[in-house]
């Protein structure tokens, strides 16, 4: 069991979503985010620099876009299912075109063929907890005036 699983899992209120899900989805968010991390450093030292501009740049976005998502669904009082469901769209854009950026330059560089599969991976599990991220909340009534 990972940390991120321990945690929710020690959560002391309801959560509406798969506790399992949810841990996985940080774990390989959290992942994703290390990869790209490490493979806009490698690009930065490659000899051709000037052919890896766009591949930092999306490398860069999606580490970002990874970490702020992995956070906001590590948290759960106060759940905003609109925030959750926009983040996760965007991270899901954001890994697509990540695995697709560094997999044209992954015959040339292992780093970017690593971080491409580590971006299409976590696709996966942020699309698999988009659904049940954008179901209705209930609410409780408003206080009338």
């Amino acid at each position: 069991m990972t940390v991120t699983a321990e945690m929710m899992r020690t959560y002391p209120a309801e959560i509406t979503m798969d506790r399992q899900m949810m841990a996985a989805t940080v774990d390989a968010l959290t992942d994703c985010a290390e990869a790209c991390t490490a493979c806009a450093d490698s690009c930065l030292f490659e000899q051709h620099i000037d052919m890896l501009r766009k591949c930092i740049r999306t490398n860069m976005d999606c580490a970002d876009i990874c970490s702020t998502t992995a956070r906001v669904l590590s948290r759960h009082t106060g759940y905003d299912a609109n925030l959750s469901m926009t983040l996760l769209g965007a991270c899901i854009q954001a890994c697509q075109s990540c695995a697709d950026e560094c997999g044209r330059h992954a015959d040339m560089h292992e780093h970017c063929k690593i971080c491409a599969e580590a971006a299409a991976g976590a696709s996966r599990p942020a699309c698999s907890c988009w659904r049940p991220c954008a179901r209705p909340q209930r609410r409780a009534p408003s206080p009338s005036a």
